[in-house]
């Protein structure tokens, strides 16, 4: 369903983010960020004027997973900043994430390691997609998305943990119609961390080559 219509009115200004999940050919994977602030005018910073048709911002983070979610790379990028080199002096310290789970607290641990003057207010914010990105890049193809366990393992395996997805947004709670119709057998059957608030389910790691 689309918004309502909107009042009459004007562009002012634009943000834009894009991630994109590649499975490399050593059984890693990247999660490419970019972040783009654009205006549909000249505009005056304290740099100097930046033109129509160039964006504020193009920031970019890119980290590399395994197939458990952990960090073992991570790299940032200013294309375009407001002041320049000042701004890309902050891009080393993104390599703080490595090491990291992004299903273990990460945005918390992420917005820790990189609080306040340590690194770039929008690059830190990129940080924020990142889990759920993954998430979607991993399933039916790391995960399956029916059983709950990792691609490969049979269904036996993963017999009493629910699929992944399960229990996590409004549509896919256990007592609704969404889990009632597609994961009949887990209707009304939450397991208990997740009745009590402290999921801590965590896919089954998968050998990093296929």
């Amino acid at each position: 369903m689309p918004l309502s219509p909107p009042v009459s009115r004007q562009l002012r200004h634009r943000r834009a983010i894009r991630l994109e999940a590649f499975e490399r050919e050593d059984g890693l994977w990247d999660i490419e960020a970019c972040l783009t602030d654009e205006k549909p005018r000249d505009v005056k910073l304290a740099a100097g004027v930046r033109p129509k048709g160039l964006p504020i911002h193009e920031l970019w983070l890119r980290i590399t997973i395994d197939r458990a979610l952990t960090i073992v790379e991570a790299e940032a990028a200013s294309e375009w900043a407001p002041y320049g080199e000042l701004c890309a002096a902050s891009n080393p310290e993104y390599r703080a994430l490595v090491g990291l789970n992004l299903l273990q607290n990460f945005r918390r641990e992420s917005s820790r390691v990189l609080a306040g003057t340590i690194g770039c207010t929008h690059l830190t914010e990129l940080c924020a997609v990142l889990p759920t990105a993954a998430i979607q890049a991993f399933a039916g193809e790391v995960w399956n998305t029916d059983t709950g366990g990792a691609l490969g393992k049979t269904a036996d395996n993963a017999i009493d943990k629910p699929p992944f997805q399960l229990g996590r947004c409004n549509a896919l709670r256990f007592d609704g119609d969404a889990v009632r119709e597609f994961y009949p057998r887990w209707f009304g059957h939450a397991p208990r961390a997740v009745a009590e608030g402290t999921d801590t389910r965590k896919p089954e790691p998968a050998n990093q080559a296929k």
